[in-house]
């Protein structure tokens, strides 16, 4: 009898790669017989203009589409509630999205809600979606969230000031167009958020329970894009190259994360996140080589993997020496980018760890972290990154 559990499966959408990508949505809304669109987006992409781009792409083709853009920065389980009602009423049959993390989660959560009714907040955890949810067809503005091509949805509930994670292959998109042009008008902390937020994807999906040849390949090849242009596309944001090369890195780091999971930053990131309403990719900036330095003992050959990734010559050190040359190239890299920021300086209090902890403990990306972590082991975690 072989064994079960080193069995891996992956999932992916279809994926259309290169600038002008975003120009095949109406192409692809008609292979799905498309009735009416709902098109959900959020303030700042109809700033930046792409809203009115993809709408005029739409229109050109006679498509039928209604927006959605009442989505805040960690999208609120009332807007995910208040966008299905929009669908529903409108008779919709399917869903662009386009924007960063935000957008896309929503619209997934918009897509359950329309196919299984109920409240969004329902659906927590693994595997709970029972009916197949609308075509979503997903245009990334931002390099680093990879909801265009993952099986999660993260959504904020605020009555308990927590985000929630929803994890199943029914919320992997039908479609991702990832055109990199559109990440241009990205601000440049943005811009570092979302860097930084696919370099922990990458790195805790190389270094998961659960990770495997089919991810591996993906996580190490965005660590060292990553490595090699975050910080050159922060500095020249009009660069398309430079541009290019992070979408490839956070479309690789989104395959290698949504395929082999997450661990312990993206726990407690999303506990932080939804009790503070602070950008996701921030709160992984702070706590990235904390949480390391904790796991390190645990998958020791696997960080000495990354460190390599990361540039770094690690023939002939210890396990100690590579782990202090990776934590310092860590460091240096956010730095690089300004992201310098202790969780204290943002208004955490040593009085907000248990209840952090608490949460973080409860969250689904904890089960693949390489150490196994208590609520004890998880606050001393915070501690340090005060």
């Amino acid at each position: 009898m072989s064994d079960i559990s080193r069995l891996r499966k992956f999932v992916s959408p279809e994926i259309i790669f290169g600038l002008g990508a975003r120009k095949m949505v109406a192409n692809y809304a008609r292979t799905f017989a498309v009735r009416k669109i709902l098109l959900v987006s959020d303030p700042g992409v109809v700033a930046a203009g792409w809203v009115a781009d993809i709408a005029a792409l739409l229109d050109q083709e006679g498509i039928d589409f209604v927006t959605f853009t009442e989505v805040s920065a960690n999208p609120r389980a009332q807007e995910v509630m208040q966008g299905a009602e929009l669908y529903r009423q409108q008779g919709c049959n399917l869903i662009v999205a386009i924007g960063g993390g935000s957008p896309m989660d929503c619209a997934k959560g918009i897509g359950i809600i329309s196919a299984n009714g109920q409240h969004i907040l329902e659906y927590e955890g693994i595997d709970r979606i029972h009916s197949p949810i609308p075509p979503l067809i997903f245009i990334p503005t931002t390099a680093g969230t990879s909801a265009d091509v993952s099986q999660f949805a993260i959504i904020n509930d605020e009555s308990e000031r927590v985000k929630i994670s929803i994890i199943s292959k029914a919320l992997v998109p039908d479609v991702a167009l990832i055109d990199p042009e559109t990440s241009a008008t990205m601000d440049p902390f943005l811009s570092a958020c979302t860097g930084v937020d696919a370099l922990v994807h990458a790195i805790e999906a190389f270094v998961s329970t659960a990770a495997g040849p089919l991810t591996d390949m993906h996580a190490l090849e965005a660590i060292r894009l990553i490595n090699t242009h975050l910080v050159a596309m922060v500095a020249n944001p009009l660069d398309l190259h430079l541009r290019e090369q992070m979408m490839l890195a956070s479309l690789k780091a989104g395959l290698a994360f949504s395929n082999a999971i997450l661990g312990a930053v993206h726990a407690m990131s999303h506990s932080l996140g939804g009790f503070l309403d602070l950008p996701h990719g921030l709160c992984n900036a702070m706590l990235i080589e904390h949480v390391v330095a904790y796991n390190y003992p645990a998958a020791e050959e696997r960080f000495r993997v990354v460190a390599s990734q990361m540039g770094l010559d690690v023939r002939g050190l210890n396990g100690r020496q590579v782990k202090q040359k990776l934590l310092g190239r860590i460091i240096e890299l956010k730095q690089q980018v300004g992201l310098q920021q202790s969780l204290g300086q943002l208004g955490v209090k040593a009085t907000d760890i248990p209840i952090l902890s608490r949460k973080a403990v409860k969250d689904p990306c904890l089960l693949t972290n390489p150490r196994k972590s208590s609520q004890r082991d998880v606050e001393s975690v915070y501690a340090e990154a005060l």
